[in-house]
């Protein structure tokens, strides 16, 4: 059919001829025994000069005498002109000199059919956009209200899981595995560190040195509570939660884990609530420590100053209390860490004056020992 014709609908008919014949005498019987039958502008050649009918398509297949086949016509005209076509070509009685009979066995509109695959397609592309939507939605929903949550990462040398935020936290919440570093996530709580077994490394022991508190949560089994007890008898615990009993941490909804902790960690925002502007009576010591601040931050050492602000010593963290029993003369001890209560004992005993560090931990005694912070001095 030529491009500017639409098929509207096929014309499907059957044939039965009594003697052999090709594929082109069925179609020159069509042309030529309904020429004339319905006018001249009825007939094929005109219809097909007009575009209004398409390529004939026969096909045949023959026996001993007879030959039988299909013919289709593809047709842009209305339906009414279809039934005309289709009744004359019905009329015709004879292939040469064979006797034939045609028979219609469809008129199928097209444009129905291609309706059928239209709606199917939108109903794939429907599906498809929709699953993209949700997708994007859902994804631009856990954007927004995860927005200021951390992220997994690992700690020490064991990797053992964690969320980004111990790193900065004054406080740090102990769970037992991967899984409940990720639901308290969820939850918020960006601090988690999961112990992940029974036996406790030692890098553990040394980040919670760091901490100004510890709390430790674990599930209400009876394994929850046998590492408990492992954990308490290697780590100072200031705060125990358990999931409720035959719970595991994992399997609890956000609401039920903020319901647990929310009173540890507002009790933590009090105490790290202080002023960041320095007392007047504080400023020689914030020009010390601000002297010394750049090359000691992140450096997890300990500077030792004397009372003529000279340098005394300068060691990692981890040997300061040992250092700080060999010496004499310090005033000031400023480190890059937590002030916990065996540094403070420690300081005591070298008599030094004050300490200067990043936080305090929860102490037990100061013995009247002068302590600050960076913050509280206006430096970090």
């Amino acid at each position: 059919m030529p491009q500017s014709g639409i098929v509207k609908y096929h014309v499907k008919l059957s044939f039965d001829v009594d003697g052999l014949v090709e594929r082109a005498d069925i179609i020159g019987a069509i042309f030529g025994q309904t020429e004339g039958l319905l006018g001249p502008e009825m007939n094929l050649n005109e219809l097909q000069r007009v575009s209004k009918v398409g390529r004939i398509e026969v096909n045949t297949s023959s026996s001993t005498n007879t030959t039988k086949g299909n013919a289709l016509l593809p047709m842009s005209t209305d339906i009414d002109t279809c039934a005309l076509i289709a009744a004359a070509i019905e009329s015709i009685d004879k292939v040469g000199p064979f006797d034939c009979k045609f028979t219609l066995d469809s008129i199928d509109d097209i444009r129905a059919s291609k309706k059928e695959d239209i709606v199917k397609r939108a109903k794939e592309i429907k599906q498809k956009w929709s699953t993209k939507s949700v997708s994007e939605g859902d994804s631009m929903l856990k954007d927004v209200h995860e927005g200021d949550r951390g992220k997994l990462t690992t700690y020490g040398k064991e990797k053992l899981t964690c969320s980004d935020g111990i790193f900065d936290s004054p406080w740090i919440i102990l769970v037992e595995g991967r899984a409940d570093v990720i639901n308290l996530l969820r939850a918020g709580y960006d601090n988690a560190l999961a112990i992940e077994g029974a036996k406790i490394d030692e890098s553990i022991k040394e980040l919670c040195d760091k901490k100004e508190k510890v709390v430790a949560f674990l599930d209400g089994d009876r394994a929850g509570g046998f590492i408990l007890k492992e954990l308490k008898s290697l780590v100072h615990i200031d705060v125990e939660h358990r999931a409720p009993t035959g719970v595991e941490v994992e399997e609890l909804t956000p609401q039920q884990i903020d319901d647990i902790l929310k009173d540890t960690a507002a009790d933590m925002k009090k105490e790290t609530s202080k002023p960041t502007i320095s007392d007047t009576d504080d400023k020689p010591l914030a020009e010390l420590a601000n002297k010394v601040y750049p090359d000691l931050n992140e450096s997890l050492e300990a500077i030792a100053i004397d009372s003529n602000q000279k340098e005394i010593f300068k060691v990692p963290i981890s040997e300061v209390v040992d250092k700080l029993s060999t010496q004499s003369g310090i005033k000031y001890l400023v480190l890059d860490g937590i002030i916990t209560q065996r540094l403070l004992d420690g300081a005591k005993q070298a008599g030094v004056e004050c300490v200067v560090g990043h936080r305090v931990a929860k102490l037990v005694s100061r013995d009247g020992m002068k302590l600050k912070t960076f913050a509280e001095l206006g430096i970090a």
